[in-house]
């Protein structure tokens, strides 16, 4: 899936210099046959699936598309479903390695990754998005390695911005540039982004600023601060600066984005709608930028997600809860193994807030189900209680090998 590198800083770059923006994103081939949008797209997903809820080639277009409109939580409920249609298939766990990417959960996202490979996945179809995670972990040899394997799928443009992107982080500016000549010379409207960040990446943020200023007079003033902080940055927070526009400050984080705005489906997608709907709030030296930014939603936004997907509330019962996500998968897996039999046809979920991550069971059509298998639980030691998920929880299978 691509479009990610699209977000953050980089759309920053495309809303103070409309020279750098595109029209609407075309159809990128990985979630549509059509010649359409990844607006569209979802639409006509959505419209499928309201007929037939259990489709499991639109849930994962559906998951797809909501991917490239910057909506990983919709994705990840859209990819759940397809997961409970089909459990063998890879598919639904590749679509979730690519929500964790864009979560900022590279290692999480690897345990996606392993899994689709055992049910039969080709390396390749989600090379890039797992080179983006090894960006995001700071090991960029591996990372290239797998942008090089995407080189020779649908995902092409993508894994060479991202490639081109790799090189920079890894100070090899020389390479980076020849990388992204490819697309430079077809007049694709992204390598002039990844172009600016490479010069940026490398050192010599004057150059990445006349870049920018060279398709609009004036327009890098925004963007100048961040440009200049990137070569002081480690190998993952450069990777999650140019990538998702993602900044550490004082041992904290600075996002140059709002929580997203989700456009109707079937609304065109403008270059400015993604993350960066609140992006006048720190390019306040440029109010025409800003403004270009917030006409893009003149009708009241409306999740997708509560169409589709586990964010409804509902009743799980929670077996544990931790920080590390592998430890919770190692949990679950020593209580399967244990107890085949209570546990035979039991899938895990993943529930994480700020604090911490739950090890779920569920959802239970209701009180007296989950009572059932909580005293089930408790007869064989397992001591597990309920919990109720609000709409703003994020909610997933959990990978378990």
């Amino acid at each position: 899936m691509r479009g990610l590198a699209y977000f953050g800083l980089g759309r920053a770059i495309v809303a103070c210099a409309c020279a750098f923006a595109a029209a609407a994103l075309p159809a990128q081939g990985s979630y549509s046959p059509y010649d359409e949008s990844p607006a569209a797209a979802l639409a006509r997903y959505v419209r499928t699936l309201a007929s037939d809820p259990k489709d499991f080639e639109a849930l994962i277009g559906a998951g797809k598309s909501a991917i490239e409109l910057g909506d990983a939580q919709a994705a990840a409920g859209f990819f759940a479903r397809a997961d409970e249609v089909d459990p063998r298939s890879p598919e639904p766990q590749a679509g979730m390695g690519a929500v964790s990417v864009a979560n900022g959960e590279p290692q999480g996202a690897l345990s996606y990754f392993k899994r689709a490979q055992q049910l039969g996945a080709s390396v390749s179809s989600f090379a890039c998005d797992r080179g983006l995670a090894y960006d995001l972990m700071g090991q960029q040899a591996q990372a290239q390695a797998d942008y090089r394997l995407a080189l020779g799928t649908r995902d092409a443009d993508e894994a060479r911005r991202r490639l081109a992107l790799s090189f920079a982080i890894s100070g090899d500016r020389a390479t980076a540039l020849q990388t992204l000549a490819p697309l430079s010379a077809k007049g694709d409207a992204g390598a002039a982004r990844v172009r600016a960040f490479v010069l940026a990446l490398t050192g010599d943020s004057n150059s990445a600023a006349m870049a920018i200023n060279a398709a609009m007079p004036g327009a890098s003033a925004g963007v100048r601060p961040f440009l200049q902080r990137l070569p002081s940055l480690s190998a993952g927070q450069k990777a999650a600066a140019v990538n998702f526009g993602i900044f550490p400050d004082a041992g904290a984080t600075v996002y140059a984005y709002a929580a997203p705005q989700r456009p109707l489906p079937g609304t065109p997608v403008s270059a400015s709608t993604d993350r960066l709907s609140g992006i006048d709030s720190w390019l306040r030296a440029s109010p025409p930028a800003a403004q270009q930014v917030q006409v893009a939603y003149s009708a009241p936004p409306r999740p997708v997600q509560r169409a589709l997907g586990p964010v409804q509330p509902k009743i799980w019962l929670q077996l544990a809860s931790g920080q590390n996500v592998d430890d919770l998968a190692s949990r679950f897996k020593r209580l399967k193994e244990k107890n085949p039999d209570l546990f035979d046809g039991i899938k895990p979920y993943l529930s994480r807030s700020a604090d911490r991550a739950r090890l779920l069971v569920g959802p239970f059509r209701g009180s007296s189900d989950a009572e059932i298998f909580e005293d089930d639980l408790k007869t064989v030691g397992v001591d597990a209680f309920r919990f109720t998920n609000s709409q703003t929880d994020r909610i997933a299978p959990l990978a378990v090998e």
